[in-house]
Parts: C-alpha cells; structure tokens; sequence
C-alpha cells in the first residue's frame, strides 16, 4: 500500500536520524581507510550542488542546458582571481601593455596589492561568484527564450565552449586567468580565523581548540551545510509561487501564457538561480583545490551533472541528491576495484582499469535508464514528474476534427 511521509512519521524520523548519524560519522570512519575517499565525498558534494543548481532550469523550468559547467567556471576564475598572487600578475602585465591605465590601476588598489595579489575572504567572494554567474545566466538565458529542444541545447553548448576556450586564452595581451596554466596557491577556506586547508606545517591537519581533524574532513562539513542550505532553498523554490510557475512553463507553455504568467522573465529567472548555485560551487571548488584550470571545465563535466539530474530523477530534489553522489563516487570507487576484482577471479589484470572503469561506468547509466526512465527517484506523484521530452507539450486530444 503506497503512502506518504507524512503517514508514516514515526518511521520517517527514525530514518532521518538514521541518515543524519550515517553522514555525520561517515568522515571519521572513511578516513581509516585513507583520506582519498572523504575527498571523493568531498567532490560529490559540489557535484550535488550543481546539479540542484541545474535541477532549477533542467527539473523545475524545463530548459535543457548543457552548457552549465561554464557557471562553475566562472565562480572559480572569480575566486581564483580574488584570492590568489594573480591580481598582481594582470597588474603587471596591465602596466606592460598599457602603462598609463596599469599605473592608474596600482595607484587605486595600492603598492600592497601590485605586490601580492588580492586576498578577499571566501566569504565575501562567494556572493560576488554568485552575482556574477547569475548576470552571466540572465545573458545566455535573454537570447535562447524562444528557442525550445535540441536548438536550445546547442546554443547553451556553445555557451560553455566559449566560456572554457576565454579561460583557455585570457593570458594576453592583459593576463587575467593565466591561460592553460591555471591559476595556483588559492586561499583556502577560512571560518573564525580557522584555515580549512590546514596551517603551514601541520600535516593538513585543522585544529580547533585541541580537537584536530584531517583537512578533508572539515571541507566534508562545510560542503555539507552548504548543501543543506541549497536544499532548503530548492524545496522552497519549488513550493512558491515562482516554482509553480516554472513548473506550467515546463508541461505547458503556451497554456502558462495564456493564464497570465510571464514567461520571459520567469526563464530568465530560472537561468540566473540556476547559474548562482554554479557560481557558489566553483567558488567552494578554487579553494578546495587551490588550484584551477580550463580543464576542469570541459564539455564532460556540463554532460556528467545533466546525467546526475536525468538519472536521480528530474525535478525531484532527493533524486537529485542521489544522483549526485552516485555518479560522482561510482568511476572513483570502481577506480579503486576494478584491478582487486580481476585479480581475485583470473588471477591478472584482463583489461586495463581506466579502460574497464569507464566502459562499466557507461553501462551502468545504460542500465538505470532502461531499468528507471523515470530516474532512480522520481517524484512520488506522478504529475510531478516532467515527461521524456520537457520542451515538447503533449498533443492535444480529443479534439473533433475541422
């Protein structure tokens, strides 16, 4: 007999603290096995957050985006810039190109700057990130209103092609993002004073009082809470009024129009809340890192969090968690298996293991999909679940012909 969570309270509390103990302990436990799988979680969880962050436009609004890891991006260039040496580096090469505006730019900012770089707090990027990647939504999402389907995806695909191939070339003749060598020695994250990434000599080990912890795990609970929060914000979203509006666009646009919805401005919305969770992910993900570069930002990854959001179950919150850590930790947790299981049943190692990981991986996605068209979690309600093809409203039927 099918029911719902709120007619099963008491057993639905004591899953929740079930799952709350699990993900608390879940980093203390992991670490006796090696810090690598804590900062496997570590990435799923940005993963996660930019899959809600897509799960708005792709789930919500029915906008089909493949072009949204260039979000990510520029929330990470942004931090990069601000947190890093580099400022000091597009100083320099501003007064070598353009001497007059170089030395206008040293004037304003200060010697200190020139000297060292800008060194904002995360804090105090991260809404800027966000600002940023939302006014950069609103400007893909301004062109494509009109366009629905495959038309819609090629044009946000080369959105993100040429957001890459700008990082990829912005060395000259100014150097902003310092071209394919990334950017390095990022800021990591700081709370009360408290470096996240570990002091100088301690091992990446993060001291509170005289409590210490491995670095990864204290990014584990910062990333966690962030992705509480975004939680939060998506299942308020979508109870609004603004999220039922994006749901009418999805199933129906023209009836949408028809009963009074602006639907201009409420795709433009979905673009640029979509695109502010890409722009808080990348922050977090420069200063996890320290380090970025065009290669994190490739056509792959915008695939990769789209399949997060198509296999979890699209428009389904929970759904989308789950596809998020799933395909995040599945390829680095058979990395880790593929070469032990070989061995244990033929003794060597048949087919090589990135070959393996990857063609195990791809069926995996083939398999959910024929198994669960609707994603792993969809939506309970079946009216809450977008059909095959969101950009396409069902035929009319019924309807006597003329």
């Amino acid at each position: 007999m099918a029911y719902t969570i709120s007619s099963r309270p008491t057993r639905s509390r004591a899953s929740l603290i079930a799952l709350a103990v699990v993900v608390l302990a879940f980093p203390f436990i992991a670490s006796n096995f090696g810090n690598s799988w804590v900062r496997i979680i570590d990435l799923a969880l940005l993963y996660i957050m930019l899959a809600l962050g897509l799960n708005i436009v792709v789930g919500f609004a029915g906008l089909l985006d493949l072009g949204y890891i260039a979000f990510y991006a520029l929330g990470a260039y942004l931090t990069g810039l601000m947190a890093s040496p580099q400022f000091a580096t597009l100083l320099e090469s501003l007064v070598n190109q353009y001497q007059p505006l170089g030395e206008a730019a040293i004037a304003f900012f200060g010697p200190e700057v020139a000297q060292q770089g800008i060194h904002l707090s995360l804090w105090v990027i991260l809404p800027l990130a966000a600002l940023l990647a939302g006014v950069f939504g609103a400007l893909l999402g301004a062109p494509t209103l009109k366009l629905r389907g495959d038309y819609l995806a090629i044009v946000t695909l080369g959105f993100g092609e040429i957001i890459r191939i700008f990082m990829n070339n912005l060395n000259g003749p100014v150097n902003i993002t310092n071209g394919p060598q990334g950017i390095n020695l990022i800021d990591p994250v700081r709370i009360f004073g408290v470096s996240l990434g570990g002091e100088a000599g301690s091992g990446a080990m993060v001291k509170i009082g005289g409590f210490s912890m491995p670095s990864v795990n204290a990014y584990y609970f910062l990333f966690l809470a962030l992705c509480l929060a975004i939680v939060f914000i998506s299942y308020r979203l979508h109870d609004s009024r603004l999220g039922r509006a994006w749901i009418a666009i999805r199933e129906d646009e023209i009836a949408a129009k028809a009963m009074g919805i602006n639907t201009r401005n409420v795709k433009l919305l979905a673009f640029a809340m979509g695109a502010s969770f890409g722009g808080v992910a990348g922050g977090l993900f420069a200063a996890f890192q320290g380090f970025v570069s065009p290669e994190s930002f490739s056509l792959t990854e915008s695939i990769a969090v789209l399949a997060m959001v198509v296999l979890g179950g699209m428009g389904h919150i929970p759904g989308v968690v789950l596809g998020g850590v799933i395909l995040a930790a599945l390829p680095e947790v058979l990395r880790h298996t593929v070469e032990p299981v070989q061995h244990a049943l033929f003794g060597k190692v048949l087919v090589d293991a990135e070959i393996l990981r990857q063609l195990l991986y791809g069926l995996a996605m083939v398999v959910i999909m024929l198994t669960r068209p609707a994603g792993l979690w969809p939506a309970p309600r079946h009216e809450d679940r977008p059909e095959a093809d969101v950009d396409k409203p069902a035929p009319s039927t019924g309807v006597a012909p003329v």
